[in-house]
């Protein structure tokens, strides 16, 4: 039985509608997107089976191209359409960070963090550009690097601080291997950065290392 068959209160376009979209499941919600299934399979059905294949819907939202369209019902259309999804929402959380909101809360920050970094294939050093008080004046990712490690010149950081008017950075990277723990050249950089941006009285809040699950906070660590 195909979906339009369904009770409308079932549908999960017209549920969206009358409930809003926290009320639908994850396979729900990637069924609006798929809009249709395949031969046999609804498009909840077909949703369902994609999320077991991938074993998330974090990791189907984050699969390669060659991937993605390995799956039944998916093509090269639906991959540039769900990239640019997930770009506007990207774009979105960006552009409200970026217009002067107060860091509250280390909750708030991580997602935000995790939203740019978590998908990145390469390390990529992420800059927080804070006011006195500690409302975010810009960011933006500084240096892009290997599979690896990236390369993180400190008087460019100290300089952007300068030229941005900054009373304290925030500043992280991903780990794109998904082991969130602080190496010891993480730690190292993480000191030369503070001890230089002092020198400016400019000062370095915390340093987040971005991981597949997880979030590392310096501070909370004692490696500030």
């Amino acid at each position: 039985m195909g979906i339009q068959d369904w009770p409308a209160s079932d549908r999960p376009r017209e549920k969206l509608i009358q409930r809003g979209p926290e009320s639908l499941s994850d396979a729900e919600l990637l069924a609006i997107f798929l809009r249709t299934g395949v031969k046999g399979k609804s498009a909840v059905e077909l949703a369902r089976d994609l999320q077991e294949q991938h074993g998330s819907i974090g990791a189907l939202l984050l699969a390669d191209i060659d991937s993605f369209t390995s799956s039944r019902g998916l093509g090269e259309a639906k991959y540039a359409q769900l990239q640019a999804v997930l770009e506007l929402s990207r774009r979105h959380l960006l552009e409200t960070h970026d217009r002067g909101d107060e860091i509250t809360s280390p909750a708030a920050i991580r997602k935000f963090l995790q939203l740019q970094l978590k998908h990145q294939e390469r390390e990529v050093f992420y800059t927080v550009f804070l006011d006195n008080r500690h409302r975010i004046l810009h960011s933006e990712p500084m240096f892009l690097g290997t599979i690896s490690s990236a390369t993180v010149h400190i008087r460019e950081i100290v300089k952007a601080a300068l030229s941005r008017n900054a009373a304290a950075l925030i500043v992280a990277h991903n780990h794109p291997s998904g082991v969130a723990e602080p190496s010891a050249a993480d730690i190292q950089i993480t000191k030369r950065i503070r001890e230089a941006l002092d020198l400016v009285e400019i000062r370095l809040l915390d340093h987040f290392i971005v991981a597949e699950n997880r979030v590392e906070s310096f501070a909370e660590r004692g490696l500030l």
